[in-house]
């Protein structure tokens, strides 16, 4: 069997917050390297704070963000502590993650280009708010703000009422996982002698790139989506529709799991219909066919409607809420969710190797936990690279 945290003996330094920088590294801790996340001395990640609620003393938040990792406090405005870290990077560290704001880093001389040129086999991973160049390059970024500049908002919701943005972190968490393939995709150069570099992705490239369907039909036929609630725009019946008793997805994805719907719900004739027989013509016809589905399903029970969907090979789910989702018998099949060293249950990295998850059920560190790397311990960081 490989090795389930192929990562190991890789030191990554995290000159991170909020989400982003540090979703990245724990990707990267869960894969085996060791994460040292160095923060802000004063009041550390912004994330420690994001609450209630609490676990312990920090955030649930930061906690399910920081698992696995170290953590040590630089004060950027002392130059000893500077080069302390600079001292670090370059000895011991394989890969730096940052997504701090523009030109915070440049303004203490922590550029990419100053480590690179001081280090070539360092893979340096920027992720940015808008972008390296273009007019917005040095605005400050959210995912909201990139989940409304990139068009996401105005494809989510329902026609008619007030923007909604994805209800998780979609955008700062793609970022994130972007730049760990980035930074993957360098290490795999590195050992083909190619060197280290830098790897820059960004929030307002990451939406651009989940935009992508609905760019295309706006470049092919001029489309402008409009937000269809759970629905999608290119496909029809793909949205949940209510029960007697509660909301159930039905994903008819194509003309023949369409005819197999309506024998379950009892309406063949939609299915003859010219109308209603090819995906094309009911994405046409969206508005006069759903409300008759809708009153179909509205007379089945969520259950009942369930087992004749699954029975007739119709993919479909109940809309399940957190608390469900937490203790469901295939989120406990899985072997997802990990329990930490002090006792919470987290969700880890969504992949296996042969059939083993790579994880880390060290806890998220406190502020500056493991400053004694930075007074005492720099020779044996690569050394000691899996430090407990």
């Amino acid at each position: 069997m490989r090795n389930a945290r192929p990562l190991e003996g890789i030191v990554i330094v995290e000159l991170g917050h909020s989400v982003a920088a540090p979703y990245a590294g724990l990707i990267l801790a869960d894969l085996g390297a060791r994460v040292i996340k160095v923060e802000n001395p004063k009041q550390g990640d912004y994330a420690r704070d994001w609450a209630p609620p609490f676990w312990r003393d920090t955030s649930s938040s930061f906690a399910s963000l920081n698992r696995g990792k170290e953590s040590i406090t630089i004060d950027f405005s002392n130059a000893d502590e500077r080069a302390m870290l600079r001292r670090l990077i370059i000895e011991n560290a394989d890969g730096v993650v940052q997504n701090l704001r523009p030109g915070t880093l440049d303004q203490f001389g922590f550029s990419a280009a100053s480590f690179l040129a001081e280090k070539p086999s360092l893979i340096w991973c920027d992720i940015g708010a808008f972008g390296a160049k273009g007019p917005m390059a040095h605005k400050p970024g959210y995912d909201p703000l990139v989940q409304a500049s990139t068009g996401i908002m105005s494809v989510t919701g329902e026609g008619n009422r007030p923007p909604v943005r994805v209800g998780i972190s979609m955008v700062d968490m793609g970022s994130g996982m972007w730049s760990v393939i980035g930074f993957l995709a360098s290490l795999i150069g590195r050992m083909n002698n190619a060197g280290g570099g830098l790897v820059s992705t960004s929030l307002f490239e990451t939406g651009l790139a989940w935009m992508m369907i609905p760019l295309a039909g706006y470049e092919a036929a001029g489309d402008i989506r409009r937000p269809y609630g759970s629905g999608v725009a290119e496909i029809v019946p793909y949205q949940a529709f209510q029960t007697k008793d509660g909301w159930m997805m039905i994903a008819a994805g194509n003309d023949n799991l369409f005819r197999k719907l309506c024998e379950v719900i009892d309406r063949n004739d939609l299915a003859k219909d010219p109308d209603f027989a090819s995906n094309s013509a009911r994405v046409v016809n969206r508005e006069r066919l759903i409300p008759v589905i809708a009153e179909a399903v509205s007379g089945f029970s969520a259950e009942e409607l369930g087992q004749r969907l699954d029975a007739a090979g119709v993919p479909n789910s109940p809309l399940l809420g957190i608390e469900d989702v937490a203790r469901h018998p295939q989120t406990k099949a899985l072997d997802l969710i990990v329990e930490c060293d002090d006792k919470l249950s987290l969700v880890t990295i969504p992949i296996s190797f042969d059939g083993e998850r790579p994880r880390t059920a060290r806890r998220a560190p406190k502020l500056g936990e493991n400053n004694d790397i930075k007074r005492n311990r720099y020779d044996n960081i690569k050394r000691g690279a899996r430090h407990a």
